[in-house]
């Protein structure tokens, strides 16, 4: 298998908001998202964004009922659909109780407190929390705290 084109992972993740401006600003403020590109169309939407986590990257986009393909007038944020989500989202983090601390201050709906959860000394444990971001997107934002004999 090829590598991945340099500076990227090789998955990202598209997250779709209706007002993809104001999502940008609080994925960096409350998840401590850092931009990479922000790209502004011509009417002042967002036409292709990146932001980093780490060596993570998403890409949030903005929703377009009216968009000339049928693929991509179909994405739409959480908050279009009656709250219904067909995603989540999960990246790690150095200190899941600060990070959620800083979320829960910046206004995340904290829907799981951090729990520690063992998966057996073969395996893993981990602390995380999970949080709905303003448009109803689920994060969950993971510690790991001990990596086992197996991995």
């Amino acid at each position: 298998m090829k590598p991945a084109p340099k500076d990227w992972p090789r998955f990202a993740s598209v997250v779709v908001y209706q007002d993809a401006h104001a999502a940008i600003d609080w994925l960096c403020r409350a998840f401590g998202f850092q931009i990479r590109i922000k790209v502004v169309a011509e009417d002042g939407s967002v036409e292709h964004s990146e932001l980093e986590y780490g060596e993570g990257l998403i890409m949030v986009a903005q929703e377009d009922p009216q968009a000339d393909k049928a693929w991509k007038r179909a994405l739409r944020s959480p908050r279009s659909v009656d709250g219904a989500m067909t995603q989540s989202l999960m990246f790690f983090v150095d200190d899941a109780d600060q990070h959620c601390a800083d979320a829960r201050n910046a206004g995340a709906q904290i829907v799981v407190e951090p729990m520690t959860q063992d998966y057996g000394e073969d395996y893993w444990t981990d602390r995380s929390y999970a949080a709905i971001d303003p448009e109803g997107h689920l994060w969950w934002i993971v510690q790991r705290l001990r990596t086992g004999s197996a991995n």
